[in-house]
């Protein structure tokens, strides 16, 4: 009989991939589901991203394996925008990685720099795959917690009087996925500091900085950031290339190297044509941010009322393409309410849980629903 590995016993299925199952068996059965639980952009691309893969199919060798680093202007183009946007400045050669969607980024990183045994400090709430990959890889998950009363930050404070000898990397992620929590440039130099004090590898997961955000970070903009700082970004939120799997991590040339022998073992480089369309988005100007803002900013006050008729409390100053929500006071769960207004209201929203522990008590809504599909969600309270 052949036996799974081990490391398998560590994970289970992503949530979101067993309750889509369950909402797609309702559909089936002729239910009009609404689904707000997953961030997937509903929006199109650019025409302009869409022209440059067209017309990039005729190219000479576009159809060829491609460099494990990708095209020379496609990493050009990641350091104008970050130069443009969040006045870094990055070598194009060494300090630049594409990657075939930053989650993607997150097993190579893993990989790169964690043996067996060494720890993890994972946000709770947080993405649960910081938490499934480093169990992976046969590392152990190290969890800090965030709450509302401290504005979703760690207590470094706290953190430090733990036993951090076996850390190695520090996940984060600002703006803060699920809660959509900002930090300001102080907080984030008191990262860098903590990591630099305690010799981890910081990394920032940063897909969200450009989606009502009226202030984008980049982790890397602050002194001396790259010696234990690494970033991840994603073209998925920013330009709605979601299914196109699109992504960068930036860093000191000594960690992308490491993070290149892994990545070089596993694919054989990013299609051209998603390279050129990834490029003519990066070159998107003023008007493409902003139209992508105002979609989003409706939709945000239609859901903010659904919220309310759900008793519902929230931070209108929060960013991203979700809207955290507190339950009210009451005897449910998370997971026992979004079953209820599942099976009540045909309407799918993400338990806080799906993040962590500290999600108890919080559900989130996914802005990417059409404006119709959230007036209907509202009528049927």
């Amino acid at each position: 009989m052949i036996t799974t590995a081990d490391r398998l016993k560590t994970v289970e299925e992503y949530y979101f991939s067993k309750k889509l199952r369950e909402v797609r068996g309702l559909i089936s059965d002729g239910r009009p589901i609404i689904n707000m639980g997953i961030g997937s952009p509903d929006l199109a691309p650019s025409k302009e991203v869409i022209q440059a893969v067209t017309k990039s199919l005729s190219d000479p060798g576009a159809h060829q394996y491609q460099s494990y680093q990708g095209l020379p202007e496609l990493r050009e183009a990641i350091t104008e925008f970050y130069k443009n946007k969040f006045c870094v400045s990055l070598n194009p050669t060494n300090e630049v990685l594409p990657l075939m969607g930053s989650k993607e980024g997150i097993m190579h990183i893993s990989m790169a720099f964690l043996n067996p045994g060494d720890e993890a400090l994972i946000p709770n709430p947080g993405y649960p795959t910081y938490t499934s990959v480093t169990k992976l890889v046969g590392a152990v998950a190290k969890e800090y917690n965030l709450t509302a009363e401290n504005d979703w930050f760690p207590d470094l404070e706290d953190l430090a009087k733990q036993d951090l000898s076996k850390v190695k990397i520090m996940w984060v992620s600002y703006p803060h996925m699920p809660t959509g929590a900002t930090a300001t440039k102080e907080k984030l130099q008191e990262l860098i500091a903590f990591a630099k004090a305690n010799d981890i590898l910081l990394v920032n997961d940063n897909p969200y900085s450009f989606v009502l955000s009226k202030n984008p970070t980049s982790i890397l903009s602050l002194n001396n950031a790259k010696d234990v700082v690494l970033e991840l970004n994603s073209l998925s939120k920013t330009f709605n290339m979601a299914g196109w799997r699109v992504g960068m991590v930036l860093g000191s040339d000594t960690h992308i190297n490491a993070i290149l022998k892994v990545k070089s073992n596993m694919d054989s480089g990013m299609f051209y044509g998603i390279q050129k369309g990834a490029i003519a988005a990066l070159n998107s100007g003023d008007d493409w941010f902003n139209s992508l803002d105002e979609v989003y900013t409706s939709r945000r006050n239609l859901m903010f009322q659904l919220a309310d008729k759900l008793n519902c409390v929230y931070d209108k100053n929060a960013v991203g393409m979700f809207v955290w929500a507190k339950l009210p006071n009451d005897d449910k769960s998370s997971e026992e309410f979004v079953d209820e207004v599942l099976y009540d209201k045909n309407i799918f929203i993400a338990p806080g849980t799906v993040f962590g522990s500290n999600g108890e008590g919080y559900i989130r809504f996914s802005l990417c629903v059409k404006e119709d599909k959230i007036k209907e969600a509202i009528a049927r309270f």
